[in-house]
């Protein structure tokens, strides 16, 4: 795994992610660890290259850190997969552009009616209502299930959010600062 010589690449992530990848190398943690630079998180504010990288955890399936690029003048927020909580206001707090996860699982073919379970993706609703608590400048949404209606998303995170709001697809080229 890797080039022999090569720098490691840099990974912040929790540790369930690089016991994933140690499991995809037959428990080998010393070939991930010959690869990758890793950085746990959710930890206490870092830098991440010229950035001030902050972290939380997040209510997910599995463990999940948002994230939180700073530097001056540019404010990126990511949640990664995460159902709704308060501390996405913070998270993302006057971002530049605020990435939501926008799994929307009631749209989905057979898909469970919302309050059916506990909530651990968001709806494009509350990716809509994290951003405008967050006072973000724009909203990208993503994660979208294969059958989702992404017009609806739209329409949904604008009935809370009234800053720009991007879907995210193939290709999508995103301009920042």
């Amino acid at each position: 795994m890797g080039r022999p010589g090569a720098p490691k690449l840099p990974l912040y992530a929790p540790d369930g992610v690089v016991a994933r990848l140690t499991e995809l190398q037959d428990g080998d943690r010393t070939a991930v660890s010959r690869v990758f630079d890793w950085h746990p998180i959710p930890a206490p504010p870092q830098r991440a290259g010229p950035f001030r990288l902050d972290s939380v955890l997040l209510p997910h399936y599995v463990p999940n850190a948002g994230v939180r690029l700073s530097a001056p003048g540019l404010t990126l927020a990511y949640t990664g997969d995460t159902g709704p909580d308060p501390a996405l206001a913070e998270l993302g707090r006057e971002a530049d552009l605020f990435i939501a996860d926008a799994t929307d699982r009631a749209q989905r073919t057979g898909g469970r009616p919302a309050g059916s379970r506990p909530a651990l993706n968001l709806t494009a609703r509350e990716a809509g209502e994290a951003a405008a608590a967050a006072r973000a400048r724009r909203l990208l949404l993503t994660h979208f299930w294969p059958d989702n209606d992404r017009r609806a998303a739209l329409a949904a995170a604008a009935a809370a959010f009234r800053g720009e709001i991007l879907l995210a697809d193939e290709g999508l080229s995103v301009t920042l600062g």
